[in-house]
């Protein structure tokens, strides 16, 4: 796996790409001279966080010929204070998924996603992030 950073202006703005050519902006907040054109690194952290988990529920779901009609997450983090680095803290992940699905079956994926085979919650973890965990399917938790 290769990632390529290019900077974009005087300050902290990069572009990232992908070996298959994919992209994704970062940049500083303007506290610290950026100009918010991008994702801040440790929000890219939480981003890869819910699309590994994300990837490894859907195809778990689909195996099981669930039905996954809309499927968002939202996740909110709290970093160390007074620390440098400040790592991720706290970790909450709410999945909300919309269709025919058993909610058994969707809380079981989700559980096999986070404790097993999702990398990076697994390196959020050993880096000392404690992450919780919701389910909703068709808004009933």
């Amino acid at each position: 796996m290769r990632i390529e950073l290019k900077r974009l202006d005087d300050a902290f703005h990069f572009e990232a790409m992908s070996e298959t050519g994919n992209v994704a902006h970062m940049d500083a907040g303007e506290n610290i001279g950026g100009s918010n054109k991008g994702v801040r690194p440790m929000q890219m952290l939480l981003i890869g966080l819910g699309g590994c988990s994300a990837i490894d529920i859907v195809l778990i779901l689909k195996k099981q010929k669930q039905i996954i009609e809309d499927f968002t997450i939202s996740i909110d983090g709290e970093r160390e204070e007074g620390k440098e680095p400040s790592l991720w803290k706290t970790v909450q992940i709410h999945f909300k998924l919309k269709g025919q699905i058993d909610i058994e079956k969707a809380e079981r994926a989700v559980q096999l996603s986070m404790e097993k085979y999702c990398s990076v919650s697994k390196t959020l973890e050993i880096a000392g992030a404690k992450i919780n965990y919701i389910v909703s399917v068709n808004e009933k938790s």
